[in-house]
């Protein structure tokens, strides 16, 4: 099983309001409650202060995520959009009621919660100012998790965490991830995928997200459609069975009639089926034509075709039977 917690709070009654963590929050709650075919993936808590007759209290929130991380279950996810506030001492986050920065919620406290969790995977997701400090200790350059803990935060400890358009500009790229930006060819969406789309999508001179991580293996945390099918994947290893291989094109691999002159081949619907797959690795970069500008190149003039870098991954995974 796999539970989320989910909190946007822009209503704030000593500090100043947020516009874009409410409507974040329901976005997070939208994409991650299903994956991609319908089907269940996280069960979510929703939790939002929109008003003076709707806060998010201190207490409310400190005993939320302290349920959170007593559930033993194999992924529990805690995502939080409001301010975020930092001292000597160390950072927090802050409730609707708090009324200074550090009566809000210790990210220490956030992380102790997390350390002693009997789930088998914590994520912590935060897009609040300086919530990079997050799983750091005062004085303290390495962070401080236990296995199964990934913590991605939406900019570094010294930096503040920018809205735009009504959305926060992390949580925008999240929620992109989520949907497919970040899916890998099988599917899946990890934590460090993520990161990887956010980073890249962030310039030098913006807010810098931060990821810190102690697993074996990230878990997925959304599965959308697949790239290219599972049986048609798996065949990598038929055409390319070592590494290195150069699978040998011709004519009969072209389904086409056009640009054929009258000493080719005619095409052979088993090779044009084979070329067809072949086709969909090169148009998902696990595949090149040899000495030839396009795959229908490589056909008609009866040269060859080998697996990128890329390409390789996957035939080394599906011959170990990853996949």
């Amino acid at each position: 099983m796999r539970a989320a917690l989910i909190v946007g709070i822009d209503h704030y009654m000593h500090v100043s309001p947020l516009f874009g963590c409410v409507n974040d929050a329901h976005s997070v709650n939208a994409v991650l409650g299903r994956d991609d075919g319908g089907s269940l993936n996280f069960d979510c808590n929703l939790l939002t202060g929109t008003g003076p007759n709707n806060l998010i209290q201190r207490n409310e929130l400190k005993d939320s995520i302290e349920e959170l991380f007593k559930k033993d279950m194999d992924v529990v996810l805690f995502y939080f959009a409001g301010h975020g506030y930092i001292e000597a001492s160390g950072g927090y986050i802050i409730a609707s009621d708090s009324d200074r920065g550090d009566s809000g919620i210790s990210l220490t406290d956030i992380l102790t919660y997390a350390n002693n969790s009997p789930a088998k995977n914590k994520i912590i997701i935060l897009d609040s100012c300086h919530s990079g400090q997050m799983g750091d200790s005062p004085g303290q350059e390495t962070a401080n998790l236990a296995e199964g803990i990934t913590v991605l935060t939406a900019s570094s400890k010294e930096q503040y965490a920018s809205e735009e358009n009504g959305r926060g500009v992390f949580t925008t790229l999240l929620v992109d991830a989520l949907h497919g930006s970040a899916a890998n060819l099988t599917g899946d969406v990890t934590p460090g995928s993520i990161y990887a789309h956010i980073d890249q999508s962030l310039g030098a001179w913006e807010q810098r997200p931060v990821f810190k991580t102690n697993v074996k293996q990230f878990v997925s945390l959304r599965k959308v459609s697949p790239r290219i099918s599972t049986s048609d994947l798996r065949k990598i290893v038929d055409f390319f069975p070592v590494a290195g291989f150069e699978y040998p094109l011709d004519p009969t691999y072209e389904p086409e009639e056009k640009g054929r002159d009258e000493h080719m081949p005619s095409p052979i619907e088993e090779n044009t089926k084979t070329f067809a797959v072949l086709q969909q690795y090169n148009r998902l970069n696990l595949l090149v034509p040899i000495n030839a500008d396009h795959m229908w190149n490589a056909a008609m003039e009866s040269k060859a075709c080998k697996l990128t870098s890329l390409g390789e991954h996957y035939r080394r995974l599906v011959e170990k039977d990853r996949i």
